[in-house]
């Protein structure tokens, strides 16, 4: 395989549906009119300073990939006004949801993508991002699939590389194959430390943490989830 087709499958990271029900009129209107004014634009250059992609003042910047339905996004920008959000969501519907909220509440802090994740961080400029977000992404629960999970050495190489120093990473899951993945391939790479002292450090939600209906599910079918927070070294 050539070094430029090992670099094509490094970078496409996104694997499943981008399409569930067809979308009803309002959510086509969003998508069409409203995408557009909040999607970053990979065709221009990243720049220098990432927050003058929002129309507000903003502090500090902060990524979330696979926002699922926005409900996380939405309660983390509406009570963090002075932080700029990032959210990328490759699936129709569920980016359809969240323009509704953005629409109906402004919230002029949240930036949005609607494609790969990986193609987005490597538009990034070095060290912008105060933190990222992976919250109950796809576990991929059989183990012929677990090269497809996000978590993986080469995106674990792009997040320290737009990490700030000292920004965070924070990894939420109810799988346990996936928890414990993502430990050994933070302690691998060798750029994150794990942040937990104790059992209750990644047992407890994050301060703030709104209850998202993935964590409800897990709850529903009996598991537990854990909250992982490491820092860049």
């Amino acid at each position: 395989m050539s070094e430029d087709a090992r670099r094509s499958r490094a970078t496409e990271a996104f694997f499943g549906r981008r399409k569930g029900k067809p979308l009803r009129e309002q959510q086509v209107g969003r998508m069409a009119d409203l995408l557009p004014l909040r999607k970053v634009d990979l065709d221009q250059p990243a720049p220098a300073r990432l927050e003058t992609l929002f129309p507000v003042p903003v502090e500090r910047l902060r990524l979330e990939i696979g926002f699922g339905g926005g409900e996380h996004l939405a309660h983390r920008a509406r009570t963090s006004p002075e932080t700029g959000f990032i959210g990328v969501e490759p699936f129709v519907n569920s980016m359809a949801k969240l323009l509704a909220v953005i629409e109906t509440e402004g919230l002029p802090n949240i930036r949005v993508y609607d494609d790969d994740a990986t193609q987005l961080l490597d538009w990034l400029p070095d060290a912008c991002l105060d933190q990222i977000d992976l919250l109950y992404p796809d576990p991929w629960p059989k183990k012929r699939h677990w090269k497809r999970r996000f978590v993986s050495e080469v995106n674990l190489q792009r997040f320290h590389r737009v990490l700030k120093p000292g920004a965070l990473f924070c990894f939420a899951s109810d799988i346990d194959t996936y928890v414990n993945w993502t430990l050994i391939h933070c302690r691998d790479h060798g750029g994150f430390a794990w942040e937990a002292r104790s059992s209750a450090d990644w047992l407890t939600p994050y301060e703030g943490w709104p209850s998202t209906r993935y964590e409800a599910k897990a709850r529903r079918e009996g598991r537990s989830s854990a909250y992982l927070t490491f820092r860049k070294i």
